[in-house]
């Protein structure tokens, strides 16, 4: 008898015996590809962009195509999951088809280019027979990640609120950084693609040779979320452009604060739940919250903070693939495509993290190496493009590399005690022993690796850390932080077994409301009114955010001087000289450049910046060596060299005095400008009037 139950089981369970008859094929229970299917989808992924660009709701295409990206691809088990790896992949695509955007003929009309992305996904989900679906499955602490980004937007916008474009640009312009990573923006919308592939044309709009030397990626995804909110690849009037540009770089900053709180939760995974992802959710938005990362933001390292998020995302993507090989590489290429096109240094990070994911998770791709090489080749060589070319352009990479400059310094606690936290968890059985723990391991050494090579490079070379070190030890922070999912899936439960029962989901959220306003308080200043007086306010209020919060971070080109730039439509050079300080002076009057969309202008008024001359009173000393500063870059300007067409510089003057001397002491030496000056208009006229020429 027993023997006739084993021979059953055998074939209900599809074994055979030597002498039994085969298996019988495997049922596909994929729906079959419907050709009327994708023609419908082909012709609305047209119709869809042309209607809402008609009726100036791009904006909504967005959303839309990161939910037609989350409907065909199959990753993680929530909602949320679903649709921060189609971001991530939406990024890696928009760069990706930007080379095509940047050399077709429509540039980046937002009808053609939504056109073409939603068509690639309706051919992919045709070709793989995938029936767009949504997993409709929520966490709870989902709320938190989303509450973190509601958090910081509602402090980022909340000095801005009921403002004026023209009173916003005091916030916009705190440091120069800022001014030339949107003469980057404002490039791609000119040229209509990447910058370095139009460098002719792009060098009216930024300082050469940075067209083709820079990293552009993050300036390009900002340009291309531009043309869907204007509904329109025309920038229109410059100030609104500067105002909804600096709208998105509040949204990427708070959108990395809540990518880093998701990136710990999905490295722990699902056996991170209850207090313990309370704990480690809470913890990590309280430290960026108290942060000096804010410093990112307000010095104007825009392509920073916006690398940084997308090397968050991708790190976590390749620590913990909860997804099948061709979503696999289309996230992992997506990621390093993103990471190297925003802020090339940190594409060596994404690589060593590549690389030990691969041999960690090597038995996912057992039988399809050949596959998985071919198309990481592939997007190898589309990431290393820009790279390559700056290398080309005459980079100097040693020098660069050692570059001195203003910076922002990780926070070393975080750098170095969340580093070892993470190291401590990766070395534990239950994690060591997982694919997701090694790989999460090989990133921890390979980002300590890369940062101490580095580290001893400087030493040895300049004899100390410089500006692109603090700026690569900003991804070690990175990594400290993700890494206490790992530590949390350590922590021990606070309930055993799977049954969840009433008192067990009450006790469940009270120690989950207990670990966040402990984190909150540990690590965010957070007194919950204790100690807290009119004398000794709570440390909650230094916080650098809520400093923001409070209006303290505006520059110091106020509202009345900022207006007074607006007030000219030229075709030639503008040089604002709204003080006896120079670096106002050099800010002014890149501002002024930018409005008249000719940043390329500051290639020679960079001069401005040992300009001390444009106000009331100014020493004769310093007029003197200003005014050979201010006639040697006019000599540089184009229009004013031999054989180019003549265009005539407009000098913007406080006083009125110094504008008629300097352009008296101009023409006598053969240089003519004119020049505008008043002191009572300068400072209050309004938007749109005109000066009264000198």
């Amino acid at each position: 008898m027993s023997t006739v139950h084993s021979a059953l089981d055998r074939e209900l369970q599809g074994a055979t015996s030597p002498s039994g008859p085969s298996p019988a094929p495997a049922v596909d229970a994929r729906p079959r590809r419907s050709l009327p299917f994708l023609a419908g989808g082909l012709a609305l992924s047209w119709l869809v962009p042309a209607g809402l660009i008609a009726l100036n709701l791009g904006i909504l295409l967005l959303p839309l195509l990161v939910l037609a990206i989350a409907a065909v691809i199959r990753v993680g088990g929530v909602l949320l999951d679903r649709l921060v790896v189609a971001g991530l992949m939406l990024t890696g695509a928009v760069l990706t088809f930007g080379l095509l955007f940047s050399v077709w003929p429509w540039g980046l009309a937002p009808i053609a280019t939504t056109g073409l992305m939603f068509s690639v996904v309706t051919v992919a989900a045709w070709a793989a027979r995938r029936t767009p679906r949504l997993p409709l499955r929520f966490r709870w602490s989902d709320l938190l990640v989303l509450g973190t980004v509601y958090g910081f937007w509602h402090y980022l916008f909340h000095p801005l609120a009921g403002t004026s474009a023209a009173e916003r640009v005091a916030y916009f312009a705190t440091a120069e950084d800022r001014l030339s990573h949107f003469s980057f923006f404002s490039g791609i919308q000119g040229v209509g693609g990447f910058n370095f592939l139009h460098q002719e044309a792009a060098r009216n709009y930024l300082m050469a040779p940075s067209e083709v030397t820079y990293p552009q990626g993050s300036h390009f995804l900002l340009a291309f979320t531009d043309t869907l909110v204007h509904s329109s690849a025309a920038p229109g009037d410059m100030l609104y452009t500067m105002n909804r540009y600096f709208l998105y770089l509040l949204v990427a900053y708070a959108l990395f604060c809540g990518a880093l709180v998701w990136a710990a939760r999905w490295i722990g995974g699902p056996r991170l739940r209850g207090w313990r992802c309370a704990a480690v959710c809470a913890s990590v938005a309280s430290i960026m919250l108290a942060s000096n990362y804010l410093d990112l933001l307000v010095h104007g390292f825009d392509s920073t903070f916006i690398g940084l998020l997308l090397v968050t995302l991708a790190l976590a993507v390749l620590v913990r693939p909860a997804m099948g090989v061709t979503e696999f590489l289309v996230a992992a290429s997506a990621g390093l495509i993103t990471v190297t096109y925003a802020y090339n240094i940190y594409g060596a990070f994404v690589g060593v993290a590549l690389l030990g994911a691969l041999v960690a998770h090597r038995r996912k791709f057992a039988g399809r190496w050949w596959w998985t090489a071919g198309a990481l080749a592939f997007a190898l060589g589309v990431a290393a493009l820009p790279s390559v070319l700056s290398v080309l352009g005459n980079l100097d990479v040693a020098s660069a590399s050692n570059m001195a400059g203003p910076s922002v310094a990780a926070d070393r606690s975080v750098l170095i005690g969340g580093g070892l936290l993470g190291l401590l968890a990766a070395a534990m059985p239950r994690n060591r022993r997982t694919a997701t723990g090694q790989a999460h391991l090989a990133v921890l050494l390979g980002t300590g690796g890369l940062l101490s090579a580095f580290a001893w490079y400087q030493l040895h070379t300049i004899g100390q850390y410089s500006y692109y070190f603090h700026k690569m030890t900003a991804v070690g922070v990175v990594v400290s932080l993700i890494s206490l999912g790992a530590v949390g899936v350590a922590l021990q439960p606070a309930y055993r077994g799977s049954r969840r029962t009433l008192r067990r989901r009450a006790g469940e959220l009270v120690a989950s409301g207990l670990a966040i306003a402990a984190a909150l308080s540990l690590f965010a200043n957070v007194q919950w009114g204790f100690l807290t007086t009119e004398k000794y306010p709570s440390a909650w209020s230094a916080n650098p955010l809520v400093v923001w919060g409070r209006g303290e971070f505006q520059s110091d080109m106020g509202p009345k001087g900022i207006e007074a730039l607006d007030v000219l439509r030229t075709d030639g050079p503008v040089i604002a000289l709204v003080s006896n300080d120079n670096y106002k002076n050099l800010k002014a009057t890149w501002l002024a450049s930018l409005l008249n969309r000719r940043g390329g202008d500051l290639k020679a008024l960079y001069e401005m910046h040992w300009v001390d001359m444009g106000g009331p009173v100014v020493k004769e000393e310093d007029y003197r060596r200003s005014l050979g500063r201010l006639k040697g870059a006019l000599d540089l300007l184009p229009g004013l060299r031999p054989g180019e067409p003549p265009v005539t510089p407009v000098i913007l003057t406080a006083d009125r005095s110094v504008g008629e001397r300097i352009k008296r002491d101009l023409a006598a030496q053969g240089v003519k400008v004119k020049v505008l000056s008043d002191p009572e208009i300068l400072w209050t006229q309004p938007w749109g009037r005109t000066f009264p020429g000198v």
